[in-house]
């Protein structure tokens, strides 16, 4: 599925950070249907792993490694975001509108 990363961030609502998780809300205009999205507070090229000899013997460095990387929670010249980690998640709930140029909340099938 190719995604439009500016549209996808016009269904930002709000994001709630803490500091083991990110929860991306997402909001489809059309249908005003909400989709929550949560992922790992981490750099989005993967995990930052740290060795217990890093820990004991450098924990000055291994702080400053693990707290101090940079994390891009969004933006527009940015591909690799946390909020578009967060919508490649729920992506199945939404589909691109060709004709509106935004993505559109899928309908939910009822099942009573």
């Amino acid at each position: 599925m190719q995604m439009f990363h500016d549209k996808v961030l016009s269904l930002v609502e709000y994001i709630k950070i803490d500091s083991f998780s990110v929860e991306c809300h997402f909001r489809c205009k059309e249908s005003n249907k909400e989709v929550v999205s949560a992922v790992a507070f981490e750099p989005y090229e993967g995990r930052i792993e740290l060795s217990w000899k890093d820990v004991v013997f450098h924990p000055i460095r291994s702080y400053q490694r693990y707290y101090h990387t940079p994390i891009v929670i969004y933006g527009s010249d940015n591909h690799k975001t946390i909020v578009i980690k967060a919508f490649q998640k729920v992506a199945q709930h939404f589909h691109y509108n060709i004709e509106k140029k935004q993505y559109v909340c899928k309908e939910i099938p009822r099942l009573f």
